[in-house]
């Protein structure tokens, strides 16, 4: 059974006032909620389980889901809704749930791309890497940094000047720049070492923190489009993409 998991328990800030009445997930995309979209998307990759953390009016997911049989998918609902526990916290708290012996998949849910979710899994089983990142070209302020090896090495704010390595001495001009694009491929080796990590943790300052020890990847794809669909531009962009796929 192949398990995914759905980053759904943000607040939805940069939807207000959209979000105030209704959880980013079930904004509407092309006529339909994203979280959808995305289930969909993760169902025709073969991914049978699905994990799901809510917090924000997060019942009006589980209700969502509910009515519409799961999408005939095996769901587990994280709740979060004590307490919101940031990507890397979300995923530490689902360990419960996940196979010791197999690979899972992350997606955020207001990410949408063309991304061959299979080539993407098979890519980071053919690797001994702790976690894969699908990553693009693409000019955002913070950006992902990986050696010649396509190993992640360090973080950089474009804006800001920021800089996160562990590596002594780092040089960001010595790597090379990606964004990073929502979904991930992660081993179950990754449990044990947040175990000193707090309850809320971003995961990408857990990567940054063990990619020296532990291989964290890229993956990225010729003609790859990936759409942040967390504002009201994405969105519109997200639908004009959906209208060309055919696929509203």
């Amino acid at each position: 059974m192949k398990t995914a998991m759905i980053l759904a328990a943000g607040y939805g800030t940069r939807l207000k006032p959209i979000t105030n009445q209704r959880p980013k997930a079930l904004v509407p995309v092309g006529g339909k909620p994203m979280i959808e979209h995305i289930l969909l998307k993760i169902k025709a990759a073969g991914f049978t389980h699905v994990i799901i953390n809510i917090h924000h009016l997060g019942e009006q997911i589980a209700n969502y889901l509910l009515a519409n049989n799961h999408f005939g998918l095996n769901i587990d609902i994280s709740d979060e809704s004590m307490n919101i526990l940031d990507t890397g916290g979300g995923i530490k708290k689902v360990s419960h749930y996940i196979d010791n012996n197999e690979p899972f998949l992350v997606h955020n849910v207001d990410i949408f791309s063309n991304v061959d979710l299979q080539a993407m899994y098979r890519s980071h089983t053919n690797t001994n890497a702790l976690a894969t990142l699908l990553v693009s070209r693409r000019w955002r302020p913070r950006q992902l940094l990986f050696n010649k090896e396509e190993r992640l090495c360090g973080w950089r704010n474009r804006e800001t000047g920021a800089v996160k390595s562990s590596i002594p001495d780092f040089n960001p001009a010595s790597y090379e720049e990606y964004a990073f694009g929502g979904v991930h491929v992660i081993s179950p080796e990754i449990f044990h070492l947040m175990q000193d990590w707090p309850e809320k943790f971003s995961i990408i300052s857990f990567y940054l923190s063990t990619c020296v020890q532990n291989p964290i990847c890229l993956y990225t794809e010729e003609n790859l489009r990936l759409i942040d669909a967390g504002t009201t531009p994405g969105i519109e962009e997200a639908e004009q993409w959906l209208s060309c796929q055919n696929v509203r």
